[in-house]
């Protein structure tokens, strides 16, 4: 399956390859929102703070996934590795696999982390809603902010029970709507038959509320363990972002992105981390 277009991601790589040490420095890494402690801060400490807070995100997910020596953990939609750079930095004995469908994200992971003490990392080209992967293969499956992107989160969860080892668990962060808007969201996308899109982040499906989230999970053999709403410690990226796509000439990312700031400043569209598991008696 090609993958999806995502037009931000095009200019980033872009402008990586060009040489942008601020672009390098807030999203040569990890390229997903940032969490302050106190989100009250000034623009000019966000800018300056971004790579510590798209750490910190990376480390409430993690919080969540109970890892412990010798497991075996699958990012999805990784990136450049950001995520994977934290586990085998902060863990030992890990088995470490990023999974994206862009090979020119995989190969900048590949080049950017390499493993350390006892772990090991593969990097894998392939759809997260087809996983090129073993029944009960893996601990830990993680989606940091791309799940949107997906043809399908049913697919997704219903690979996702595949691969898991009984107990194991399923740790994502996303934009989730309030209910109102994603019962707007879904009328919408079943009138126009397709996923909305934008030049920027291109098709977006944000039509799964919190009901929604833990009733198709269980349909799908997870339980929700965990659901946290962080969107007011997220809101400072906004800023940042914006600034990014400034610098870049991008003035209808600018829009984009102040259009999603605004629906979260609302309350409308919420930024959560929520965690699932597999049940032991799913694998007897």
């Amino acid at each position: 399956m090609p993958a999806p277009a995502l037009p931000y991601f095009d200019q980033v790589l872009r402008r990586l390859e060009a040489g942008d040490a601020q672009l390098e420095r807030c999203f040569g890494n990890h390229v997903h929102w940032g969490y302050w402690q106190d989100p009250h801060t000034c623009a000019q400490r966000a800018r300056q703070e971004f790579p510590q807070a798209a750490e910190a995100l990376t480390h409430l997910l993690l919080d969540q996934a109970h890892l412990q020596a010798g497991q075996s953990v699958l990012d999805v939609g990784c990136g450049f590795g950001g995520t994977i750079a934290s586990l085998n930095q902060n863990w030992d004995g890990l088995a470490l696999t990023g999974l994206n469908l862009d090979g020119r994200q995989i190969e900048r992971a590949r080049q950017l982390v390499q493993p350390r003490a006892a772990n090991t990392i593969d990097w894998i080209v392939a759809d997260a809603c087809a996983l090129p992967l073993a029944p009960a293969s893996v601990d830990l499956v993680l989606a940091v902010e791309c799940i949107f992107n997906f043809p399908g989160r049913h697919a997704f969860l219903q690979e996702v029970q595949r691969v898991l080892r009984p107990g194991g668990r399923l740790v994502l962060s996303d934009f989730v709507p309030c209910r109102p808007l994603a019962i707007l969201l879904r009328v919408l996308q079943s009138l126009r038959g397709a996923p909305f899109s934008n030049g920027t982040y291109g098709p977006i499906d944000c039509r799964w509320d919190q009901r929604r989230y833990a009733s198709q999970a269980r349909l799908h053999g997870l339980e929700l363990r965990n659901d946290s709403d962080i969107t007011a410690h997220t809101l400072p990226t906004y800023a940042v972002v914006r600034e990014l796509f400034d610098a870049m000439g991008a003035a209808s990312a600018v829009r984009d992105t102040a259009r999603i700031e605004q629906l979260s400043r609302w309350g409308w569209l919420r930024y959560r981390i929520l965690s699932f598991s597999k049940p032991i008696a799913a694998g007897r």
